[in-house]
């Protein structure tokens, strides 16, 4: 059983209850954790008796914890039918962030992310989501939970309308009271949902990961996006940026030999230059995904690479990818198949041709990435601590 706090009220009034009974069964579906209907005992026995003919319960189970020395916590969890997807927590002195998925797997495959290599195997649906809080609340208990990321596995904007039920229960003072601006969408770049993402009232914040401003080489890093160029995304933030008066961020992982050159920086910071609030840039150091690439075989030959359709989501209907031509540069085509992070030189490089021209930037420190829970590592593998 899984429900958003509007569905739960039209279920009360199916069955017969007053419209605060809602709010009570969501508390102990999503905050404290309920194992039974049979077990939520400020419900009445009639209720509770109802739902049990009604509904299977299910919570997820926490097949897998590791945790880092720097405090970041990953979990394998397995949902119901058994699939199995990943929530990762990370303290700070000030706060608590949880990192969820809002698919199991994803389609898009980019090839610098591990997640992208299991393929799709659901989407989640709002209360699987909201459960992933509750999983890494109850392990913090005297923590409260002040931050969301939807930057788990999966590409949040293929699963458009569960994610939004989620993140508008997370942000619900009822429920996790976590402030819209605490709480941020990171999308591959999806058109179509960002405008759409422009129009809620929230004030939910934007990431999108751009990782390249030239299209041959953001096409071959994010196959999945192929079919829509950076001119399209770039006006969709700049009509999200017109709608809402918000500075998104955009998320650049610096790839040596494939998007840390000084042309990559001067395509990064023409696509930057838009009117005020502006993008802010966060440069990110690539984490090893243990994956290996078949980039050589596929993209760079012309193979059967597939991407999905943005107008059907993550699960449509697929088109082949199109293939660079034959002057491709060599040394994007050998650096692909074995990425690396790049250097200190290229952040720095980065770092000030972006100050210097007026855009916000910093530098995310990567943190879990010792147990396979940073950023493009999650791939469902049960992962002990080990030193790097």
């Amino acid at each position: 059983m899984q429900f958003d706090l509007p569905g739960l009220q039209q279920l009360m009034l199916t069955l017969g209850e007053k419209g605060y009974r809602a709010r009570q069964l969501a508390e102990w579906l999503y905050l404290r954790g309920a194992e039974s209907f049979a077990g939520m005992d400020t419900l009445p026995r009639g209720l509770r008796s109802s739902l049990e003919e009604r509904f299977v319960f299910s919570q997820p189970r926490v097949l897998h914890k590791r945790t880092a020395r720097d405090g970041t916590v990953g979990y394998l969890l397995e949902l119901s039918g058994g699939v199995k997807t990943e929530a990762v927590a990370i303290p700070s002195r000030k706060r608590l962030t949880v990192c969820f998925s809002t698919q199991a797997g994803c389609a898009l495959g980019c090839v610098f992310c591990a997640t992208g290599a299991l393929g799709l195997s659901r989407s989640l649906l709002p209360g699987e989501m909201l459960s992933q809080l509750a999983v890494v609340a109850a392990d913090f208990a005297d923590v409260r939970v002040s931050n969301v990321v939807a930057m788990g596995q999966g590409e949040p904007f293929a699963n458009y309308d569960a994610t939004l039920s989620a993140l508008r229960m997370m942000n619900s003072p009822e429920l996790f009271g976590i402030g819209a601006r605490h709480i941020t969408v990171s999308t591959a770049g999806l058109v179509r949902p960002i405008r759409r993402f422009a129009s809620e009232p929230e004030q939910f914040t934007l990431a999108v990961s751009l990782h390249s401003a030239e299209q041959r080489v953001r096409d071959l890093l994010m196959p999945g996006l192929s079919s829509q160029s950076l001119d399209r995304l770039r006006e969709a933030l700049l009509f999200y940026m017109e709608k809402t008066a918000r500075r998104p961020s955009l998320e650049y992982a610096l790839i040596r030999g494939v998007n840390d050159s000084q042309q990559a920086l001067a395509s990064l910071l023409a696509f930057c230059r838009v009117p005020a609030p502006g993008f802010h840039v966060n440069l990110l150091t690539l984490n090893a995904s243990g994956i290996t690439l078949g980039l050589e075989r596929e993209a760079m030959s012309g193979g059967a690479e597939e991407t999905p359709s943005e107008a059907q989501g993550a699960e449509g209907r697929r088109k082949p990818l199109s293939t660079p031509s034959a002057g491709s540069s060599p040394p994007l085509s050998a650096a692909l198949p074995t990425l690396q992070k790049a250097g200190p030189a290229a952040f720095k490089r980065f770092e000030n041709g972006l100050t210097a021209a007026g855009v916000g930037v910093s530098r995310r420190v990567s943190k879990g990435a010792s147990i396979a829970a940073a950023c493009g590592q999650l791939a469902c593998r049960s992962v002990e601590l080990q030193e790097l």
